[in-house]
């Protein structure tokens, strides 16, 4: 069997070219997904999912391009690694893409290999970025949720018993547990007495 899937992105949008080449490939049936972004993830879109329920193995689903299926690259590899896990082929009509042939086997294989290179450059551009920062002292990680000023000014609250660690807690808009960590945090490298250990 032959399904079809069809896809744009806005209700403006017309469904009606893709239709007509899905229709003239010889689709035996044409699901369609309207106004649904193509950063939605395929298998999120209800229309795409219920061509997958068709699908079996050894049948085609044909789409009018690549990016009616998946935005990047990485989404079309995880695709027709889906596709092949259930043996379903897959044919794009304007790429000139179609697994059930050599050389469409061939562009996949190529697509894959590239984006494991990209994914690799980007993994060594990072580490590479993270090196250099600390290298010039930059603090890495998240910033503190915590102003120095702010924990200060909670334990203070909290010694003179004017707050409880819960109270200050809820004024400075944190669970009680991060408030205690910035406070011993603090005590750690030498910022202020130490915190205080109160039930409150």
């Amino acid at each position: 069997m032959n399904i079809g899937y069809a896809r744009v992105s806005t209700e403006e949008q017309n469904l009606d070219l893709q239709i007509e080449a899905l229709t003239e490939a010889g689709c035996d049936r044409i699901i369609t997904d309207q106004a649904k972004s193509g950063a939605t993830e395929a298998e999120s879109r209800a229309g795409f999912s219920k061509a997958m329920e068709l699908l079996g193995d050894g049948d085609l689903l044909v789409v009018w391009k690549l990016d009616r299926v998946g935005r990047s690259i990485a989404d079309l590899i995880h695709l027709l690694k889906l596709f092949g896990d259930r043996g379903i082929e897959f044919r794009s009509l304007t790429d000139g893409i179609d697994t059930t042939t050599a050389g469409g086997r061939l562009v996949f294989h190529i697509m894959g290999a590239l984006a494991e290179f990209e994914r690799d450059l980007i993994q060594e551009r990072t580490k590479a970025g993270l090196r250099a920062a600390k290298k010039r002292g930059k603090r890495l990680g998240r910033p503190p949720v915590l102003s120095a000023a702010q924990i200060a000014h909670a334990r203070t609250a909290i010694a003179t018993k004017r707050e409880t660690v819960s109270g200050m807690a809820e004024i400075l808009g944190v669970n009680r547990s991060t408030l205690q960590r910035a406070m011993s945090r603090d005590e750690r490298v030498g910022a202020g007495p130490p915190a205080p250990k109160m039930n409150g």
